[in-house]
């Protein structure tokens, strides 16, 4: 299908898609909505920003009745993530003439008033938290034996955060005759008991891209030679004057230090992750929203799903302790096919790092700040440097580290000494190793 008129939606929708200048579906959505129009379960592995959310709204959001009973239940691993997929679903639901109720249930909202709410009416849509939605579902206020489709969005992050029980008694209390649709960036082994336990012969998806990153996303390694990370970091947001810069550190604690560190040099900064209270983050998303801010740090949290508008710049503040986090860093930038600007930072004791991304088939430009400018830098005579100190024994290479220091004069000649040492110590063995073997080659033919 080569536009969203090809699928013959509800002329709400498509009186939506129109305002939101939505005309030509992207590959995750070509392939997801057939497979939902003909009632199939699926488990769909997709690059984050491949337009996943829209690709299962847009069929689900297409078959709900005007029954006051609850047909749609989609649940997602953060508040965030739920608070997008809510958004997204109202600006779908918009144009129609018929008012179709959203039960948005996640932790940190008044559940009184979901209670009471609920007792006068049951949603037909409902977006949550897979913690709050179970609570609501225990107390038998929520009463979701209706159920139709069951979405799981972000299920390796359900997964990582601890939700997939809660999902599963979610599940257990629906219909046998359910469609559930299961989306992932990845499908972790540990995953697969749930999807044989509910899914009935579903469609496996995966969507392959011809490159990890997308192509229109610029993506630089930063070197930053030693220096203070926030100073370099500090420099790089005022050399480029970034649209809306989405900054990533590993930590809460990174993440409030950078911040504080930004605020204080008078940058227009906010922060959001796991630590603040609901009401701050859904006031400071709100706020990122609508452009109050032009620089955001941010913990992985907020790279799962969030999509931020006008994220022209991405910094890697730190490089992340896992390798799907940088996937999912990166994609915040360049959606919609604009163009991004990827820049992640690293200390000399991190090559290896970057090496290690390079191999998983992450290609970087590497730069360096030179003169309050961005220019290129040749990294392969420090990696040939490195692979040569690597073949020694493991007490030298500690010595190689620190001569790398600057240590006082004479200590440099005394660590080369050393590695020489133990080179003609080697060779000695090895020369006495192949006397004794050729003795015993004597002894043998006589």
């Amino acid at each position: 299908m080569s536009t969203f008129a090809d699928y013959n939606f509800a002329p709400f929708l498509q009186q939506a898609l129109a305002q939101i200048k939505f005309t030509k579906p992207t590959p995750v959505q070509q392939q997801v909505i057939p497979v939902i129009n003909a009632g199939r379960d699926a488990v769909v592995q997709a690059q984050t920003g491949s337009g996943k959310t829209h690709a299962y709204l847009l069929p689900l959001l297409n078959q709900l009745t005007t029954a006051p009973v609850v047909q749609i239940v989609i649940t997602a691993p953060s508040r965030e993530l739920a608070y997008q997929i809510r958004l997204a679903a109202e600006q779908l639901l918009q144009p129609a003439a018929h008012t179709w109720k959203i039960g948005f249930y996640v932790g940190g909202t008044d559940k009184q008033h979901q209670i009471a709410s609920l007792r006068k009416q049951q949603p037909q849509i409902v977006i949550g938290t897979p913690g709050r939605i179970l609570d609501l579902l225990k107390s038998q206020h929520l009463l979701v034996n209706t159920t139709q489709h069951l979405v799981i969005d972000e299920a390796d992050m359900t997964l990582d955060m601890g939700f997939l029980n809660d999902v599963d008694r979610i599940a257990s209390a629906m219909p046998a005759q359910l469609q559930m649709l299961v989306f992932s960036a990845t499908i972790p082994q540990k995953l697969q008991p749930f999807l044989k336990k509910y899914l009935h012969q579903p469609q496996n998806i995966q969507l392959t891209v011809p490159t990890i990153i997308a192509p229109n996303i610029t993506n630089w390694a930063l070197f930053t030679r030693g220096r203070d990370r926030k100073q370099v970091l500090y420099q790089v947001l005022t050399m480029g004057q970034p649209y809306l810069a989405l900054i990533f550190a590993n930590t809460k604690t990174a993440v409030t230090e950078i911040y504080e560190y930004l605020a204080a040099r008078g940058l227009n900064v906010t922060q959001i992750h796991g630590d603040l209270p609901a009401r701050t983050r859904r006031r400071t998303m709100k706020a990122i929203e609508n452009m109050e801010y032009q620089y955001v740090v941010a913990s992985d949290l907020a790279a799962r799903g969030i999509d931020i508008p006008g994220v022209s710049h991405v910094i890697n503040a730190e490089i992340p302790r896992e390798d799907e986090f940088f996937i999912h860093r990166v994609g915040r930038t360049g959606r919609n096919q604009m163009s991004g600007l990827a820049i992640t930072l690293f200390d000399p004791d991190e090559i290896d790092k970057i090496s290690h991304l390079e191999e998983l088939g992450i290609k970087f430009v590497i730069k360096q700040i030179k003169n309050h400018e961005f220019v290129d830098y040749q990294l392969n005579q420090r990696r040939q440097r490195r692979a040569q100190s690597s073949a020694l024994d493991p007490g030298l290479r500690g010595l190689v580290k620190k001569q790398q220091r600057k240590k006082k004069p004479g200590y440099r000649k005394k660590i080369k000494q050393a590695i020489k040492t133990d080179r003609a110590q080697k060779r000695k063995l090895a020369q006495r190793l192949q006397k004794k073997q050729q003795r015993q080659a004597r002894k043998q033919q006589s």
